[in-house]
């Protein structure tokens, strides 16, 4: 264990018997028992040993300091006393000891600040005097090194006066950047980043390099300022303050493209976003000044056979979009900024996750094609949960994209906040410690420092393979917007910012005075920048928008909400469904599962085998089989859906000797050597709804020839994640025309189990779809219905396991994609009268009591026998029930003990959103004279009854129906604050006595 005392076995003798032996080897007994029981310094050593010097390297060192062949100081060598050399080793330690202390606390008295008001107390780790140096000992040599070292450490080092030792320190660890990486616990990741930032002069850059940067630097700042005096009014959410992001970007795009980067997908908030879009991903200049006059909205096709749908927008700091851009180097990038909302830090998993989909497609298993970068703001750095959930991630086998580049905009306040009163931390980003990774701080008035740290940071992700920090401190030159005032809140600060010059000046002013550019010659980059500015702010004055083309390439063909997309078949042959079947079911020989596994999967063969009783998993795994062979991928993710909630799916399973695991819906490509493994993908998450369905859905986003889903542990915490559905999965087409083909599987159902395993709050989902209730569309023929194509989601709530199979088989059978909630259940999974026979699975349709070749969006009573839209009228029948769900067998249960199948009638809406009119209709009409109940198990004011009563009235209107507006009668729980009780008896006592108001004469 590497927090273990040293053995004494491992000490050299010379060094157990010297008189330090003893007290340093208490000294790491009393750390380990309790690490504030030592002196500050001796635990910031013994702290870092492991991922430096042990304690056997101490005793080793000791005993070759006595030959001649460690580090020892060389007055203490030249005078071959043994006195002299254990005084000379006892200076080298604590040498060795200052060193480590500027490594681990350098960046506490780093030069971070722009504006100098963060005054800090040197810490007294970093005194020489601590470790026994006076300023006699300034110019006295010492061999500073050590075995398996980097950086200032290292064995080969010339020898050193302190003075220089100390100069280079200071300059390394104190100037403009500040280096956390001594947390890190791995000895190579640690000297890989002292071989690069311990050296033994002060990096510097080029003419040409100093011109790039200037050039770069002067289009932040110059278009920040052409912004502010044409658009005085405007909010624009600029970079003032924190211009050298933009160059410090580009440098890091031009070494990730240099170290094989072919794409970068970026997530940021709003500030700075359009200088980003504008000098970093390159989005036209005309186009942007359009959207400062606020329209016109887009017309006419964005191509032929296009869509023209223009959906309602956003505000133009929210947009995204994507570009192929050349480098400084003659690569190309292709940049992706991903379309966010207001809620900061929201779109961070969204980003990894449509960064992994590309890596997928693409084939990039080494992730170092591929990679995400995520820009933040201080406050919501140390502020939004979300962002521990993405680094909490971001090394999980089935989410990691090979690392992040973190970009902290350290403004150095939250919108109105000081830090102080924002965080419990020194820094916004102490967070990032939690996964060993680099945090590089950077004055934000160097560009060239920005740069250093940014290439650096690529680097890293390329080397390691994990997420790096760069934390930009600098400030903000207006409040939180630009007509915001700030000196309500922070008068000291913008007193000093009013009269800061910006980074632009200063590294201007810095190149002209050492030479590198004249006056005329800075003029002229200047004047460059502006004359290109002013031309494309005129030519934006005849600017008309297109509409953006609907996505990438694979993309090509898919249908915007204005076209028609045709209703597909989505049976299957049968011998296929057999040969799927028994694939999905085939466990090899020689893997022991558990022995109930092995029970369920010889039970799933037997349905198969026999065509009968296939339960809810069963059509799961048929869906996704058929899907799998047909050649789309299928991702499954969530908490504890390898196994399923509640043991019902068993998709991935565990040798019972071997702990070796095993997916057997692989088997269905195996022999395909195109097709890579986790083609079928089914992994179990980290405890998180937010951050994972964020994951989910930007995966969803890459590419629709896809299955992507994600299921709650229990639909009550899909709320975790209501930012994710309400910010992007419910309107993301409309805001952002971009389409998702994401499936949420809800668990719901009102078993008894209290009011946080009972309800996915369906009425929410339903409130928010875009349908409107007062009209019936005009065609809900099969042929021609666009219905699902023209509303922003689906919402299903099925009750077989074929309609399942068809429902999700339908989600990529289409030329468009739309979000699909889905009400999964819960006690339906081994219900014995929730079963399908194979038949109701296949391409052939026989009768109409099967349940045919596609999804049914409503189920007839089960003693009807039309499903003509104009079914034969049954005047006889006294109730019509509608209902959706796992009640529907309760009913029928019910409704068979009093022996009333022949006067009341249920009827199982399926699909709920959209609502299924024509089908609505046809029951209706079908039952003439029957009461009309709708029920649920909800309370009153949630389940489904405020989405289906508007819509029933708006039938009970129509000509042909022509029913009183009240006609609708609710059968089920009253009005309530919680969603279900927590009393067993309550519970059942409510559940009889809504069956019965359903089925039985209103009183």
């Amino acid at each position: 264990s590497p927090h273990a005392p040293t053995p004494a076995a491992q000490m050299q003798d010379d060094f157990l018997s010297g008189t330090s032996a003893a007290y340093l080897e208490s000294l790491e007994d009393k750390f380990r028992a309790d690490p504030s029981s030592v002196p500050a310094s001796w635990a910031s050593f013994l702290r870092q040993m492991d991922a430096g010097v042990s304690g056997a390297e101490l005793s080793e060192m000791f005993s070759a300091a006595k030959s001649g062949a460690a580090p020892v100081p060389m007055r203490a060598m030249a005078a071959g006393n043994e006195a002299s050399v254990n005084q000379g080793i006892q200076e080298s330690m604590r040498l060795l000891l200052l060193v480590r202390a500027y490594q681990v606390n350098g960046h506490s008295m780093a030069n971070l600040d722009p504006l100098g008001l963060d005054e800090r107390p040197p810490p007294v780790e970093l005194d020489p005097a601590l470790y026994g140096f006076a300023e006699s000992d300034l110019d006295r040599e010492f061999f500073l090194g050590t075995w398996r070292m980097k950086g200032f450490l290292s064995e080969d080092n010339p020898v050193q006066t302190l003075r220089n030792i100390l100069t280079r320190l200071k300059e390394t660890y104190c100037g403009n950047i500040g280096y956390e990486y001594m947390h890190i616990a791995d000895r190579d990741m640690c000297n890989w980043l002292r071989e690069r930032i311990e050296l033994s002069t002060k990096a510097s850059y080029s003419k040409q390099r100093k011109m790039v940067l200037l050039d770069r630097l002067a289009w932040s700042d110059m278009f920040e300022n052409f912004l502010s005096n044409k658009y005085t009014a405007a909010k624009r959410f600029g970079l003032e303050g924190c211009e050298t992001l933009i160059p410090g970007f580009k440098e890091a795009i031009d070494k990730a493209s240099e170290l094989g980067v072919e794409s970068i997908t970026i997530g940021m908030p709003h500030r700075g976003r359009l200088n980003v879009l504008a000098n970093v991903v390159r989005k036209p200049l005309q186009s942007i000044f359009n959207e400062f006059k606020g329209g016109p909205k887009p017309t006419g096709q964005a191509s032929a056979g296009g869509s023209s749908y223009t959906g309602s927008g956003d505000v133009k700091y929210h947009l995204g979009t994507s570009y192929d851009r050349p480098t400084l180097r003659g690569g190309r990038m292709h940049l992706s900024l991903v379309a966010n909302p207001s809620h900061l830090e929201a779109v961070n998993t969204v980003v990894i996750g449509k960064t992994r989909a590309k890596q997928f497609y693409h084939r990039d298993d080494a992730r170092s094609k591929h990679m995400a970068v995520l820009l933040h703001g201080d406050g919501a750095f140390s502020g939004q949960g979300i962002v521990y959930e993405t680094l909490d991630m971001s090394q999980l086998p089935e989410y990691t994209v090979g690392g992040t580049l973190h970009i902290v905009v350290n403004n150095q306040v939250a919108f109105t906040t000081d830090p102080k009163y924002s965080r419990s931390s020194p820094y916004c980003t102490d967070v990032a410690k939690g996964i060993n990774i680099p945090i590089f701080h950077v004055n934000g008035d160097d560009v060239e420092a920005v740069a250093q740290v940014m290439e650096m940071a690529i680097e890293w992700r390329q080397r390691w393979k994990t997420d790096v920090v760069v934390d930009i401190v600098c400030y903000r030159k207006y409040g939180h917007n630009e007509i915001d005032e700030p000196m309500f809140t922070q008068p000291l600060m913008y007193k000093v910012i009013k009269k800061h010059r910006s980074a632009h000046q200063q590294y201007a002013d810095k190149l002209v005075a050492e030479g590198t550019l004249t006056p005329e010659e800075l003029k002229g980059v200047q004047d460059n920048v502006l004359s290109t500015l002013e031309r494309e702010f005129e030519d934006s004055k005849d600017y008309v928008p297109k509409p953006r083309d609907w996505l990438a390439s694979h993309w090509a063909g898919f249908k915007g909400p204005d076209q028609l997309s045709r209703i597909r078949d989505t049976g299957v042959n049968m011998e296929i469904l057999k040969k799927i079947g028994m694939a999905a079911t085939h466990i090899p020989e020689g893997f022991s599962p558990h022995r109930v596994v092995k029970r369920v999967y010889g039970a799933r063969q037997q349905m198969i085998e026999s065509g009968e009783g296939l339960d809810w998993a069963m059509g799961e795994s048929l869906a996704f089989g058929t899907l799998l062979a047909e050649g789309n991928h299928v991702r499954l993710s969530g908490q504890d859906v390898e196994r399923g909630t509640f043991s019902h799916r068993h998709a991935l399973i565990h040798d019972q000797k071997s702990g070796e695991r095993y997916v057997s819906l692989r088997n269905i490509y195996a022999d395909n050597k195109d097709k890579p493994s986790e083609f079928f993908t089914v992994c179990n998450s980290s405890l998180s709804e937010f951050g994972v369905l964020g994951f989910e859905l930007g995966y969803s986003l890459e590419n629709p020839n896809a299955l992507v889903l994600w299921e709650a542990q229990f639909g009550d915490f899909a709320n975790s994640a209501q930012i994710i559905i309400d910010q992007f999965i419910s309107s993301g087409e409309a805001k952002w025309l971009r389409q998702s083909g994401l499936v949420l599987l809800l668990p719901h159902g009102y078993d008894g189990q209290g009011p946080e395993h009972s309800s996915c709050r369906i009425e929410r989902y339903l409130q928010m779809s875009d349908e409107d209730p007062r009209e019936v569309p005009v065609n809900m023929d099969l042929v021609d219905r666009t219905q699902i194509q023209e509303h922003n989601w689906q919402i299903c709530n099925v009750t077989t396991p074929a309609n399942y199979f068809h429902m999700l088989r339908r989600q990529v059978h289409r030329d468009f994609r739309k979000p699909l909630i889905v009400v999964s259940p819960k006690n339906l999974l081994r219900h014995p009268k929730c079963i399908s026979p194979l038949s109701d699975f296949d391409d052939e349709e026989i009768s109409h009591m099967e349940q045919g070749i596609r999804f049914k969006r409503l189920i007839m009573d089960k003693t009807a026998e039309s499903r003509d839209l104009n079914a034969p009228v049954e005047d006889h029948a006294a109730r019509l029930v509608f209902c959706s769900g796992k009640i529907y067998y309760e009913l029928d249960a019910e409704r068979e003990a009093m022996g009333r199948e022949s006067d009341v009638k249920i009827v199982r809406v399926e699909q709920l959103s959209p609502f299924p009119w024509d089908l609505v209709s046809r029951e209706l009409r079908r039952y003439p004279n029957a009461e009309v109940v709708w029920c649920q198990e909800e309370p009153m004011n949630m389940g489904a009854y405020s989405h289906m009563a508007p819509r029933f009235q708006t039938l009970f209107k129509q000509d042909n129906i022509s029913r009183p507006l009240d006609a609708l009668r609710y059968a089920g729980r009253a009005p309530a604050a919680s969603t279900a009780t927590g009393y067993g008896q309550v519970h059942a006592e409510e559940q009889v006595g809504l069956i019965k108001s359903a089925l039985n004469d209103a009183n």
